[in-house]
């Protein structure tokens, strides 16, 4: 199928979304209307660019008809114009090959960040502090909500591990490409000698599951409840609030102390491992097609080495590809545009690729 049939096609079904949103049997249908506001709003940027394209095309037409008028004058202009719509023409081609690449339907999910502290012990522990700060005030930047479920804070300070769920409008597409191992190369505060140290931390991005995407059978299930341990007020060692859960065919376990109530800490619990679930049926999808799989751009392996920040030099890499910033300091405050969509970009380029090879 051609590029232009296809996008005649999306035209055709804006335009029966649009006809649709105003049937009252629509409208007094809400899961309905919530599914067609979204399709709608997902093919309008693309008719939007599709209709500028026809208009485009045109007018270079119509420029084309001018170069057989008799006055050069004209002729000249028409060339001019035509040479600028062309590239224009080509621009809007290309924008719209990447429109219509697959979604991610992941994409517009809130998600559960999950960080760990790897090697490097105390300085570690300060790196997963670092870096759940930077994700925080990024989180923030676009308006979204940060929600801790559970945390386990080193005595140093920062983490050994932190989890929260953060919502909002598209989160999970632009935190989609941070699992993998963060690397800090730094001068710890407790070295003497002024050695520049690595640690690493673990991080993983997993998209936040629907009851309807995960159904867990509660006999698979056993729940542990008991006193609660560190930091958190008198509550702690009296109250049997925290929880644990196992979910017994595959072994994972989930556990949160942070809230008073033990209702609370298992309903975040759940929330954790409905995610861990989903994501570790999606890992063994993406194992059957890995032979396809020509990047390994946002693939969420845990185990890669996905980005370096070096404090001595400001700087950051990210490895997967070689894409270096000197401004640290500004990218350790939540300033990540500019990483999130080079990553997204050149995600979209190795797609587009590999549907025209």
């Amino acid at each position: 199928m051609s590029m232009l049939h296809k996008l005649e096609e999306v035209a055709d079904r804006f335009r029966e979304v649009e006809g649709q949103l105003s049937d009252p049997r629509v409208l007094a249908d809400q899961g309905r209307f919530r599914a067609l506001t979204k399709e709608h709003s997902d093919l309008s940027s693309v008719v939007a660019v599709y209709h500028r394209l026809c208009k485009v095309r045109e007018d270079a037409a119509g420029s084309q008809e001018l170069l057989k008028d008799p006055d050069q004058e004209v002729r000249e202009m028409a060339r001019a114009e035509l040479d600028e719509l062309t590239a224009t023409q080509a621009e809007l081609e290309q924008q719209l090959k990447f429109l219509l690449l697959p979604r991610d339907p992941n994409d517009t999910k809130n998600i559960i960040l999950e960080i760990r502290a790897g090697t490097g012990g105390d300085e570690a522990a300060l790196f997963a502090g670092n870096l759940f700060r930077m994700y925080t005030r990024y989180a923030e930047r676009q308006g979204w909500r940060v929600e801790i479920l559970s945390a386990a804070e080193a005595e140093i300070g920062g983490f050994k591990e932190v989890i929260a769920l953060i919502s909002g409008q598209g989160v999970y597409s632009r935190f989609k490409f941070e699992s993998g191992t963060h690397r800090v190369q730094r001068v710890p505060e407790t070295e003497a000698q002024g050695r520049i140290h690595t640690s690493a931390c673990t991080v993983a991005v997993l998209p936040e599951a629907e009851d309807v995407e995960i159904q867990i059978d509660p006999t698979e299930l056993r729940v542990d409840v008991y006193r609660a341990s560190g930091a958190g007020g008198q509550h702690v060692n009296k109250t049997e609030s925290a929880v644990r859960i196992t979910h017994l065919p595959t072994g994972l376990v989930v556990s949160c102390q942070d809230e008073k109530s033990q209702h609370k800490n298992r309903a975040k619990a759940m929330k954790v491992l409905q995610a861990r679930l989903l994501d570790a049926m999606r890992a063994e999808q993406d194992a059957k097609t890995a032979a396809d799989r020509k990047s390994q751009v946002g693939s969420g392996d845990r185990s890669e080495r996905i980005r370096t920040y070096n404090y001595p030099q400001g700087r950051c890499t990210d490895h997967r590809i070689n894409l270096t910033l000197y401004r640290l300091e500004a990218i350790m405050e939540g300033d990540l545009d500019e990483i999130v969509e080079a990553l997204a970009t050149h995600a979209q380029a190795e797609l587009l690729a590999g549907q025209e090879s």
